[in-house]
């Protein structure tokens, strides 16, 4: 690739030649156009370098002027000379607030799209700020930042940088303990900004962030210890980015709303359903609540916990296709019967297809939960690591439960014996890894006294 450099710096040993030549012969206009060219051909270099032509042009101009012989300078000379310095100077001073402002916009477009990025992939709102906040920081708008937001009505900081650090995760209170309500915005940022000392907020900016519904959702306060103030374009990229910020957390508000609305939904599902089969009384909450602690244990992330937990509520929803006369024989079934009762399975997972906001995973465990390691189960007959994972977990989990439940058919088992049922059907019946993992929890749950 052609590199500029070289034939940069050779136009600029040309321009010093020709001030040279313009010093000794007297030559005022070459000196000046010499000095130009000089001046933009600097601009393409950093440092000392970019101010060459006004170190090089008064030199050189005084340099004439000490020739010998050289009649005394006229006032149209010496203004000539001013005026070239002071338009080399402008020239050199606008491009240098140019690459500035370039820089910034620069530094603005990379921190958006970074930080646009990050907003997206966080998943809660303490994940949303902080990345948020990491925006700012990037910009470098000012050292100290904050995030003020309300818990029950009380305005905490919930995230921030430099000297605010040490009040994180801290409430704000009025400092003087009188009746003034703190939830007034201009109160609170007042009272965090004292949090600061006065050399530490010499300057400042408070941008209030909003939901898309125009739901106040906290203040963004930045300070920085020197008393220059906040530049137009700073407080338009602050007001901008706490739009994006209000965007992003109302948008995950909303979104945990729904989905607290739909867990509240597929929850009262789950026990509407138990309510026809008078055997499975409470079986759906302990099941979840076990498979929950479980999955937790294991250190599965959110998504996944949720998706096991709906998946645990719908469990039996196929059930719902169950003939009375069937689903609650007393006597053993038949063959025949036994296969309506497995097709709970089936029918359950396909009841759900138009349910879009269902994960996969939770629409696997209602199919497989019925599954075994050594492929022997039910619908599809799936072997080891192909059946899903929150099947495997949920299986452990329902066979438990309803071994230690009552039934007309048989009476409650211990604790201590169905777990001893449970590691005796690992790498047969369920996932070893798995068992291994519930044995420990039980233990640590000391919901039975296991002798290892």
């Amino acid at each position: 690739m052609f590199s500029p450099r070289p034939l940069l710096f050779l136009l600029l040993l040309l321009a010093l030649v020709a001030v040279g030549y313009a010093v000794a012969h007297d030559q005022q206009g070459l000196m000046s156009g010499a000095a130009l060219l000089i001046a933009v051909v600097s601009l393409s270099f950093r440092g000392i370098w970019r101010w060459a032509a006004l170190l090089v042009y008064p030199l050189a101009f005084l340099a004439s002027l000490a020739l010998p012989g050289k009649e005394p300078p006229t006032v149209e000379m010496l203004v000539g000379g001013l005026l070239t310095i002071v338009a080399l100077a402008w020239l050199l001073l606008r491009d240098q607030s140019q690459q500035q402002e370039l820089e910034w916009r620069r530094k603005v477009v990379d921190a958006l799209r970074t930080g646009s990025e990050r907003l997206n992939e966080a998943r809660n709102d303490e994940a949303i700020i902080r990345a948020g906040l990491n925006i700012l920081v990037k910009l470098q708008v000012a050292p100290n930042l904050a995030f003020v937001a309300y818990r029950q009505g009380t305005p905490y900081v919930m995230a921030a940088q430099g000297a605010f650090n040490t009040f994180l995760n801290k409430p704000v209170y009025p400092s003087d303990n009188d009746s003034r309500s703190v939830q007034a915005d201009h109160w609170v940022a007042e009272e965090v900004l004292a949090l600061l000392s006065r050399a530490e907020r010499q300057s400042y900016l408070v941008a209030e962030v909003y939901g898309r519904d125009s739901t106040h959702l906290g203040l963004l306060i930045l300070a920085r210890p020197t008393p220059q103030p906040f530049s137009a374009e700073e407080r338009g990229v602050v007001q901008s980015f706490a739009r994006l910020l209000g965007a992003q957390l109302g948008q995950e508000r909303a979104n945990r709303n729904l989905r607290e609305a739909n867990d509240l939904t597929l929850r009262s599902l789950g026990a509407a359903l138990e309510r026809r089969d008078d055997e499975t009384g409470g079986h759906t909450a302990r099941v979840v609540g076990l498979a929950t602690r479980l999955a937790q244990r294991l250190g599965w992330d959110e998504e996944q916990v949720r998706a096991l937990r709906w998946g645990a509520y719908l469990h039996d929803l196929g059930k719902i296709a169950i003939p009375d006369r069937i689903l609650h024989k007393n006597g053993a079934l038949d063959d025949q019967e036994k296969q309506v009762i497995r097709s709970h399975t089936t029918v359950g997972y396909e009841m759900l297809q138009d349910l879009h906001f269902l994960p996969a995973e939770t629409l696997d465990l209602v199919r497989y939960h019925h599954e075994r390691w050594d492929g022997t189960g039910y619908p599809s007959g799936l072997r080891g690591d192909n059946i899903p994972d929150a099947a495997r977990i949920f299986s452990i989990v329902d066979v438990y439960d309803a071994l230690t439940s009552e039934r007309p058919y048989k009476s409650a088992w211990s604790p201590e014996r169905a777990l001893q049922e449970i590691r005796a059907g690992a790498g047969a019946h369920f996932d070893p890894q798995y068992v291994e993992a519930f044995l420990y929890l039980m233990a640590e749950q000391d919901d039975a006294r296991l002798v290892h």
